[in-house]
């Protein structure tokens, strides 16, 4: 199993679009890349930790490679707005891929520069070395799986059938 990152607005939509793909093992909603020890939503959301929204996706890259994760991830997000993803505003709903291995870095880059000739704005997803990972509060972990109806600007309906669980 590996590990990979996504921050791209709240993360309520992106676990739960992530949730719905085959190779995907779990994922977790927590806050990261930020400086100080064990946010909370409430520190978060004022902008002044330096944390983003990120959902933790643990996958089989013999089912979904990381090459077909960066796809979902492009369907989701906007990724040339900054600080912002749909009405979701602040620099807590960054745009952002984490990684916890350098050959990773590498296969992300490349896809980003392929993508870019895509868009006519420039991409401005920042891609990191995981740092800091703290899990958010119990009631944001699928979120939309408790509360169905919930908010999301993540179009959950991307998913073909063929992807599905």
């Amino acid at each position: 199993m590996k590990t990979i990152w996504l921050a791209g607005g709240c993360f309520w939509g992106v676990e739960a679009y992530f949730q719905q793909l085959k190779g995907v093992h779990s994922t977790r909603v927590g806050y990261g890349q930020g400086g100080t020890e064990n946010p909370t939503y409430h520190e978060v959301c004022t902008g002044t930790t330096g944390y983003t929204e990120v959902c933790e996706v643990v996958y089989d890259e013999n089912v979904l490679p990381l090459s077909q994760i960066l796809e979902h991830y492009f369907r989701i997000v906007d990724p040339t707005t900054l600080n912002r993803q749909g009405p979701d505003i602040g620099t807590q709903y960054r745009s952002g891929i984490y990684y916890s291995e350098n050959e990773e870095k590498d296969i992300i880059m490349q896809f980003i520069k392929t993508m870019q000739t895509k868009y006519k704005r420039t991409i401005v997803v920042e891609v990191e070395a995981v740092g800091r990972f703290f899990l958010a509060e119990d009631y944001h972990q699928k979120y939309l799986e408790k509360t169905p109806g919930g908010y999301c600007h993540v179009n959950l309906k991307l998913v073909r059938s063929d992807e599905h669980k």
